[in-house]
C-alpha cells in the first residue's frame, strides 16, 4: 500500500516535470534515489522488478497518450481558426454584399452550406471541453468519453460533405459571373491570415477533419491498455467518426481529382472544358501512333477519362500549354484490341465512333497496361449505361474491326487499312500503280480503293454528317440506292478471289517470304497463307490485305529441298520442286524457315500440319531442328 502512494506520488511528479523543465533535474534525482533505496530494500526480486518496471514503463506510455491528447487540443485551435476565417470572414463579408443586391444570398448559402453550425459546435463545445480536460491532465488523463459525448454531433459533416461538389462549381461560376464577388474573395486570399491559399482550399478543411479525428483515435486506442477505463468509450467514438469520415475520404477524393483536372486544363490551353466532378482521370502518358497510310510514328500523349480519350499532340513549350487536343473520342462504343505489326512491336487498337487509332506502346507492359485500363474504363461506362447492359467479351481480331456491319457503318470512324498493306484495289482488284491507279481510301470502311471505285461521296455520321469520299458499295449502302450495274447474284468467284486476311485469320501458318521461280532473277516479297479450309494449298498475295491471291501452289506431291548457300540464297532459303517446276522461298530468319517447313512438309505427304505460334522456345529448337531435318531428308 505504501509503495502504491509513493508510485501515485512519483508519477504526478513526472507529469509535472513533462510540463515545465526547470524540474527535471530535482525529479531525475528524486527518480534515481526511489530506485536505488527499493533496490536495497528487503523485497523479494519479482516484487522489486515488478515496481522498478513500472516506474519506468508507466510514464512512458502515459506520455505517449498526453502527446496525442495534446495534438488533437492543438490541431483543433488551429482548426477553430480556419472555420473562423470561413464563417467570419469569407462568408460574413460576402453574405453583406449579397444584401446590397450585387449578387443572390442563395449563392452564399449555397457555398458555403452549413458552415456556421459546424463552427459553433467546435468553437464553443469541443474546443472548450479539449481545454478544460488538457488542464487536468493529471487527475483525469483520458479524452473517449468527450469524444464518445460529441462525436455523434460529427454527423452534421454529411450535409457539409455532400454540398462539397455543387459549392465548388457554384463557386466556380460565380466568381466567373460576378466582379464584386471575385473582388471580395481575391481581397480576402492576399491577407495574412489567409497564409497565401485560396478559399477553395480552406473550403476543404472540413472535409478533412473528421478523417484526422479518426487517424488520431486509432493512434490512441494503439496506445492505451486493454483495461484502462477510458478504452470503451474511445471505441465508441471511433466507430461513430469512423462512418462519418467515409463520406470525407470520398469528397478528398474528388477534391484531388478536380485539382488534376484544373491541371490538365491549363496544359491544354483551356481549349477542352473537362473541369467537371463527373470526369475522372483514368490515366495518362505519351504514346506512338502509327499512321493510317504508312507504318510511321508520331510521338501523341493520351489523357483516358472514366467517359473519354483525348488524343493529343505535344507541343515544344515549357510553360502555358503543352498539349493541342487533336481528337476527342467517348468511350461509348468504345473497342479495344491488341494488334501485330511486323515492323512495330507492342501495338493495340481504340476503335470508337469518332476515329480509330493504332497505337505502339513502350513496352509490352505498358502496352498490357494501357489495355487494361481501356478495357476497364469500357466496362464501368457499360454498366452505368442501360443502352449497354452486357459487354461483349468475344475477342475480336483487327480485320473484323475493319469490316463494319452495315448497321455501323459510317457511324463509327473505321480503322484505315495501310497503303502498304494491299497491292490491288479491294473493289475491283485491279493493280495499283503510282501513275495511272493510285491508291485512295474509303472514310466509311477503310478500304484502300482506286479513283474509280471512290468517285462518290455520302455524309457520315460519325464526322457530323459531313460529306466525305467514300467506296462504291459504301455509297449504296449508305443512300439506300440500288447498283445498276451490280453483278449478278451466284456468281462463282475464281480459285484467286479470297481474301487474305480472311483466311490469315484461320490459317496454319503466314507471313512474308521473299519468292521466285527463277534463281537468275531477284525475289518477290510475298503474303504466304496455308489456310486450314485448304491445308494442301499455298496461297501467294502481294500484300496481307490483297483481296486477291497472286497464285496457288497444290504442295502435294513437291518436294521440299534446302538450297545450297550462296550470296543470292542465305541459310534461311529452301525450294518446292516437282517435275520442271521451282519455287524458291527465302525467310526472314532460320527460324521462321523452320516453321514454314514443318507445315509444308506435312502438307506434300498429305498429311494434316499443326498450327505454328509465331514463337518457338529456345528449349524445344534443336529438336524442331532435328526432325524437320529428317522430314526433309524423307521428302
Amino acid at each position: 500500500c505504501l509503495l502504491r502512494q509513493v508510485h501515485q506520488h512519483l508519477n504526478a511528479l513526472y507529469w509535472r516535470r513533462e510540463r515545465d523543465s526547470s524540474l527535471r533535474p530535482v525529479t531525475n534525482h528524486i527518480f534515481k534515489t526511489t530506485l536505488n533505496a527499493l533496490r536495497h530494500a528487503t523485497l523479494s526480486d519479482s516484487v522489486t522488478e515488478e515496481i522498478t518496471g513500472c516506474f519506468q514503463q508507466e510514464p512512458i506510455k502515459e506520455l505517449k497518450l498526453y502527446k496525442i491528447a495534446s495534438e488533437l487540443l492543438q490541431t483543433e485551435r488551429a482548426y477553430v481558426t480556419r472555420l473562423h476565417l470561413l464563417d467570419q470572414v469569407f462568408c460574413a463579408k460576402l453574405t453583406e454584399e449579397a444584401g446590397k443586391g450585387t449578387f443572390p444570398v442563395e449563392v452564399v448559402k449555397g457555398i458555403f452550406s452549413n458552415v456556421g453550425s459546424i463552427y459553433t459546435f467546435h468553437s464553443q463545445f469541443l474546443l472548450p471541453d479539449l481545454e478544460t480536460r488538457m488542464s487536468q491532465w493529471d487527475s483525469t488523463p483520458r479524452i473517449g468519453d468527450i469524444l464518445a459525448q460529441l462525436a455523434p454531433f460529427l454527423r452534421m459533416y454529411a450535409e457539409y460533405v455532400k454540398n462539397f461538389d455543387s459549392a465548388m462549381d457554384l463557386l466556380k461560376q460565380w466568381m466567373e459571373r460576378s466582379a464584386q464577388l471575385n473582388a471580395i474573395i481575391q481581397d480576402i486570399q492576399s491577407q495574412e491570415v489567409c497564409g497565401n491559399l485560396t478559399l477553395q482550399h480552406h473550403m476543404l478543411e472540413p472535409v478533412q477533419r473528421v478523417p484526422r479525428y479518426e487517424m488520431l483515435l486509432k493512434d490512441y486506442l494503439k496506445k492505451l491498455p486493454e483495461d484502462d477505463p477510458d478504452r470503451s468509450q474511445a471505441e465508441k467514438s471511433l466507430n461513430i467518426i469512423s462512418m462519418a469520415a467515409t463520406h470525407s475520404n470520398t469528397a478528398i477524393r474528388k477534391m484531388e481529382n478536380l485539382k488534376k483536372l484544373m491541371e490538365i486544363y491549363e496544359m491544354l490551353g483551356g481549349e477542352e472544358d473537362i473541369v467537371n466532378p463527373s470526369n475522372e482521370l483514368i490515366k495518362e502518358g505519351q504514346i506512338l501512333k502509327l499512321a493510317a497510310r504508312n507504318t510511321s510514328s508520331m510521338e501523341r500523349y493520351l489523357f483516358l477519362f472514366n467517359n473519354m480519350l483525348l488524343y493529343c499532340v505535344p507541343k515544344f513549350s515549357l510553360v502555358g500549354q503543352r498539349f493541342t487536343v487533336r481528337t476527342r473520342v467517348g468511350v461509348e462504343g468504345m473497342k479495344v484490341l491488341e494488334t501485330s505489326n511486323d515492323d512495330y512491336p507492342h501495338t493495340f487498337q481504340v476503335s470508337g465512333k469518332e476515329r480509330t487509332l493504332e497505337l505502339q506502346a513502350s513496352s509490352e507492359q505498358d502496352k498490357e497496361d494501357w489495355i487494361k485500363a481501356f478495357q476497364k474504363t469500357i466496362e464501368i461506362f457499360q454498366q452505368k449505361n442501360e443502352s449497354f447492359k452486357s459487354a461483349s467479351k468475344e475477342v475480336v481480331d483487327e480485320v473484323s474491326v475493319s469490316r463494319k456491319s452495315n448497321l455501323e457503318l459510317g457511324k463509327r470512324a473505321p480503322r484505315w487499312i495501310r497503303d502498304n498493306e494491299v497491292t490491288m484495289c479491294m473493289k475491283c482488284k485491279e493493280p495499283f500503280n503510282p501513275l495511272t491507279r493510285r491508291r485512295h481510301h474509303c472514310r466509311a470502311c477503310g478500304y484502300v480503293v482506286c479513283y474509280k471505285c471512290s468517285d462518290y461521296k455520302a455524309s457520315l455520321r460519325y464526322d457530323g454528317n459531313k460529306l466525305n469520299k467514300v467506296c462504291k458499295d459504301c455509297y449504296f449502302i449508305l443512300t439506300g440506292r440500288v447498283d445498276a450495274e451490280e453483278p449478278v447474284s451466284g456468281k462463282k468467284r475464281g480459285i484467286l478471289e479470297i481474301e487474305a486476311a480472311q483466311v490469315s485469320g484461320n490459317s496454319f501458318l503466314c507471313g512474308f517470304l521473299q519468292y521466285s521461280t527463277d534463281r537468275t532473277k531477284p525475289c518477290q516479297r510475298v503474303w504466304c497463307v496455308i489456310p486450314q479450309h485448304d491445308a494442301l494449298v499455298l496461297y501467294l498475295y502481294g500484300a496481307p490485305q490483297d483481296v486477291k491471291a497472286q497464285c496457288t501452289i497444290p504442295l502435294l506431291g513437291y518436294q521440299v529441298e534446302d538450297v545450297q548457300r550462296s550470296v543470292d540464297h542465305p541459310p534461311s532459303s529452301f525450294r518446292l520442286r516437282q517435275s520442271k517446276s521451282v519455287h524458291y522461298f527465302t525467310a526472314d530468319t532460320e527460324e521462321v524457315k523452320l516453321r514454314w517447313l514443318r507445315v509444308i512438309c506435312k502438307a506434300v505427304i498429305g498429311e494434316m500440319p499443326e498450327c505454328q505460334t509465331p514463337d518457338v522456345g529456345p528449349s524445344n529448337n534443336s529438336e524442331h531442328t532435328s526432325n524437320t531435318q529428317n522430314t526433309l531428308a524423307t521428302t
